[in-house]
């Protein structure tokens, strides 16, 4: 690869965070006011209805100290419910609760509505290579699909 794809890319990526507010870790690319990781965090358990932190802590690829405050800010705000993990006293299952399903679900919405906004302004021809470029970078990180 030669230096001068590296440095296109680079500044391509470096413009794209500052520009869609990934930089702002205390509030979401979408406007809400949460930090990123605890959105992340929401996706997650969302996704999956019951999670084990320690999984959220994987999925997230943050340390499982990291991961007990993001959780402990969740539960403050009322959106996650600890439980303890089945067959396994040390283990803790992460649940939504009503409050959070909801809160997840206008985070899921914001997204929406701001990647849709953002595919608009890409023209229709190179939409799906857009797409594709981005599944192809994220799978280049190591990021599981």
């Amino acid at each position: 690869m030669q230096s001068g794809e590296t440095d296109a890319a680079q500044e391509a990526l470096m413009r794209f965070v500052r520009n869609f507010g990934l930089h702002q870790p205390e509030r979401t690319p979408c406007g809400q006011p949460l930090p990123v990781s605890e959105a992340h965090a929401m996706v997650e358990i969302a996704r999956a209805g019951r999670l084990r932190q320690v999984e959220l802590a994987r999925r997230l690829r943050l340390e499982k100290s990291t991961v007990s405050r993001l959780v402990a800010n969740l539960a403050g705000r009322g959106w996650v419910h600890r439980e303890t993990a089945d067959g396994d006293g040390r283990g803790v299952l992460l649940v939504l609760t009503d409050a959070g399903a909801t809160a997840a679900a206008r985070q899921a919405d914001a997204r929406r509505d701001r990647l849709t906004v953002l595919l608009e302004r890409i023209p229709d021809d190179q939409r799906a290579t857009v797409v594709r470029a981005l599944q192809i970078l994220a799978e280049a990180t190591g990021e599981p699909t």
